[in-house]
């Protein structure tokens, strides 16, 4: 039986108070394994902490304590050059902002996590992959388009392909559809679910979103730095 991909174990962690005379606890010895190609929701109050694994599971920020496993790699052993390299190649984000560049065309945007792929080859083939993703998305007229001559859920479907283009393992997604209409966010979590199944990226969405969460093989809700099956 193959190993997971993610694996945390006894993960936790602490923040000091504003007048530094205490600790504040967030996350509490979090054990947890997502296998390859799987979906996961994580849900719970505002507050809770959702935000905070998902950035330590993404290597943006450190537990306090515990061990991240990525693909049997221990994180913690790496150094924060080391760190950025991880997130370039395995990991790919999705946040409720797209973060796109205004003055960049669709393309340009999804192409710029190749940019430090110092491979002209791999760089090049890309390009078609680049092509491939943006007309499955059905952003295929939108080569040239800069964001602000898209729509919100457009947008943020550029976002998605941009997060895929480096054939991440992981694909991690922090309340990507809370900035959406219904009808963007609903055609959103259709395009989450077909390239979870398609490109057998493993998926993990922290959302408040219900029928977002549904939509996951698997539910875990966040509630007083405990993370339960729900």
């Amino acid at each position: 039986m193959s190993s997971p991909l993610l694996k945390l174990t006894d993960v936790s962690k602490c923040y000091e108070s504003p007048t530094g005379a205490e600790l504040l606890s967030v996350l509490c010895d979090i054990t947890l394994e997502i296998e390859r190609g799987e979906s996961v929701a994580i849900v719970g109050p505002s507050g809770s902490g959702k935000s905070t694994l998902l950035n330590i599971i993404g290597t943006l920020d450190r537990p306090s304590s515990g061990q991240v496993l990525l693909d049997g790699q221990d994180l913690s052993r790496l150094d924060d050059i080391q760190l950025a390299a991880v997130r370039n190649r395995e990991i790919g984000f999705i946040f409720q902002a797209h973060h796109l560049l205004p003055q960049c065309t669709v393309m340009e945007n999804v192409l710029v996590p190749t940019l430090a792929n110092k491979d002209a080859a791999l760089r090049n083939g890309a390009v078609e992959r680049a092509k491939g993703l943006l007309e499955k998305v059905g952003l295929g007229a939108r080569f040239t388009h800069r964001p602000g001559q898209i729509s919100g859920g457009e947008r943020q479907r550029v976002a998605v392909v941009r997060a895929l283009i480096n054939q991440p393992k992981l694909l991690l997604a922090d309340e990507p559809t809370g900035a959406l209409d219904r009808a963007s966010a609903q055609g959103l979590a259709d395009l989450l679910v077909a390239l979870n199944k398609e490109e057998g990226v493993t998926l993990i969405v922290v959302t408040h979103t219900l029928d977002l969460a549904r939509r996951m093989g698997r539910v875990l809700e966040l509630r007083d730095g405990q993370l339960e099956s729900k």
